[in-house]
C-alpha cells in the first residue's frame, strides 16, 4: 500500500514533527495561556502554568532535535517511485546553505525552549513561591491595589522582568518555527 510505504520515509516524520512543534507552540502561546489567564483565578492560573510549562518546554526542546534528525535534504532524483535525496538528516542540516536557512532556525527553536526549560522557568517559579510566602507575611496579595512592602515590590519587579524575557524568548522560537516552515515548504 502506498500510504503505508510512506511510513518508511523520514520526510513524513519531519513534517509531523514540525506540525506538532508549531501547533503546540501557537496553541500554548496564543490560545491556552491567554484564555486560561482570563478564565481562571490568579492562583489557579499560576498553578496551571507551573504544571504545563515543564512538559511544554521539554517537548519544544526535543522536537527540534527530531527535526534535525529527519531533515529531508534536497531531492535529486526519483527511481521506481522513490525519491533520492542528498544532504538529509542531521549532517545535511548543518551543511552548506542548509546551515543558515534551516540549521540556525532549528537551533534557535531548541535553544529558546531549552533556556526556558532549565533557567527562566525554574527562576520564575522560585519567585512565584517567594511571592506567595511574602503575601503571607504582608497579609496582602501581590496584585492587591495600594502600596506593597519593599520585598513584594522587588519580587513583583523581578517576576515581571523574568516573565517578559521568557515570553520574548518563546516568541523568538515561534518566529524561528514560522520561518522554518517557509523553508520546509520549499523542500518537500
Amino acid at each position: 500500500m502506498p500510504a503505508l510505504a510512506s511510513l518508511s520515509d523520514p520526510k513524513v516524520y519531519h513534517i509531523l514533527t514540525y506540525g506538532t512543534l508549531l501547533g503546540s507552540n501557537l496553541y500554548q502561546t496564543f490560545l491556552n495561556g491567554p484564555v486560561s489567564y482570563k478564565a481562571l483565578p490568579r492562583a489557579s492560573f499560576s498553578t496551571l502554568q507551573q504544571a504545563i510549562f515543564p512538559p511544554y518546554f521539554s517537548l519544544q526542546s526535543a522536537l527540534p532535535i527530531l527535526l534535525a534528525l529527519t531533515w529531508p535534504g534536497d531531492k535529486i532524483a526519483g527511481v521506481a517511485g522513490r525519491e533520492l535525496r542528498k544532504d538529509s538528516g542531521w549532517a545535511g542540516i548543518l551543511s552548506g546553505d542548509n546551515f543558515w536557512v534551516a540549521g540556525v532556525p532549528v537551533a534557535l527553536m531548541f535553544l529558546t525552549s531549552a533556556v526556558n526549560l532549565v533557567w527562566f522557568g525554574p527562576a520564575t517559579t522560585k519567585i512565584l513561591r517567594e511571592r506567595k510566602h511574602q503575601e503571607t507575611r504582608d497579609g496582602k496579595r501581590y496584585w492587591d491595589k495600594g502600596d506593597h512592602s519593599a520585598e513584594m515590590t522587588k519580587l513583583n519587579k523581578n517576576f515581571n522582568i523574568l516573565h517578559g524575557i521568557a515570553s520574548a524568548t518563546n516568541l523568538v522560537g515561534t518566529f524561528a518555527a514560522l520561518y522554518y516552515g517557509a523553508v520546509l515548504a520549499e523542500r518537500v
